[in-house]
């Protein structure tokens, strides 16, 4: 009978003693308060309203009625509609800023004279409030006011949308652009020149090497821009301030809140926005830790030098 080999000693985790835990709550307790004042707070109150029929045009009516107003939104031919101008918005809008952010961000890294000042240039448009942009492009796009063109581009709904995206892309792109510049940053030449050498085009050397180095700033661009875009407003408000089909679902909250006076109906619309965004942010944080996951797996060391030729 063969001795089972012996077990390492466990080594217990050390506690953290009793006044230094008391410390610790105490030191972090202000912070805690004020995120549940700013934060946990509204979202719970907003919770409970969208549970309530609360029509401040008759308050006698006032009453508990559970999920009825989520299923009166979800039910409402407009709030799909609402739902899919976001959409429309949101993936034109992000796929244009970072495709324009990452043909910046080359052309920014390699070298220009200038630098500093083409980045300070680059931030104006980011620099400005979007209520102004979004005038501006509005007298843009107005013939009695334009000095571009003569065409009603915000009397129809395609051309509105145009419009809208428009704002929204030479607005944030810049941010995009410089965001992107940092990533590319992190990714070394003398990597980029290897693989030149080694015979890779400059697709398989943006594919292989650039991309996944800056595919971490990528994803976090990406985040940021989906869940800001999801909730526009500003722009939509002062163009077509929902006309021609351009309305979206933080539009029609807003119309509930404030036009209608609905705190129901208009509360379920802006806890729908809420999960909607905390869903994205969710499904974004997988896939980011998934792709940490990939670049943090050991990988088995070849015992022979690779011919350069099988390496692309």
């Amino acid at each position: 009978m063969t001795e089972a080999p012996p077990q390492p000693p466990r080594t217990r985790r050390k506690r953290r003693p009793r006044a230094g835990r008391r410390t610790a709550w105490l030191l972090t307790a202000p912070a805690v308060v004020v995120m549940l004042a700013v934060g946990a707070y509204p979202v719970g109150y907003a919770i409970w309203l969208s549970l309530q029929r609360y029509d401040l045009r008759f308050p006698s009516q006032r009453g508990f009625v559970g999920l009825g107003n989520y299923a009166a939104v979800l039910g409402a031919r407009v709030f799909w509609t609402d739902l899919g101008a976001t959409a429309v918005i949101t993936a034109i809008a992000v796929t244009a800023e970072l495709v324009l952010g990452f043909a910046i961000a080359l052309t920014l890294r390699r070298g220009l004279a200038g630098r500093r000042a083409v980045h300070a240039a680059l931030l104006l448009p980011y620099g400005i409030i979007t209520v102004v942009a979004a005038f501006a492009w509005q007298y843009a796009a107005t013939p009695d006011l334009s000095f571009l063109s003569g065409r009603a581009w915000l009397g129809e709904r395609w051309s509105s949308f145009a419009v809208v995206i428009a704002t929204e892309v030479w607005k944030t792109t810049p941010l995009a652009a410089l965001l992107l510049l940092a990533g590319l940053a992190a990714v070394p030449e003398e990597l980029m020149d290897t693989a030149k050498m080694d015979g890779a085009t400059a697709w398989q050397r943006f594919r292989r090497v650039m991309l996944p180095g800056i595919r971490p700033v990528l994803l976090v661009v990406l985040l940021y821009r989906t869940l800001d875009s999801v909730r526009v407003f500003d722009t939509v408000f002062i163009q077509t301030n929902g006309a021609n089909g351009t309305e979206t679902v933080s539009l029609l909250a807003y119309d509930q809140l404030a036009g209608r006076l609905n705190l129901g109906l208009g509360s379920a619309v802006s806890v729908l926005l809420f999960l909607l965004s905390a869903a994205i942010a969710l499904g974004f944080v997988w896939v980011f830790r998934a792709d940490l996951r990939e670049l943090y797996r050991p990988r088995p060391v070849e015992p022979d030098e690779p011919d350069p030729e099988d390496v692309w």
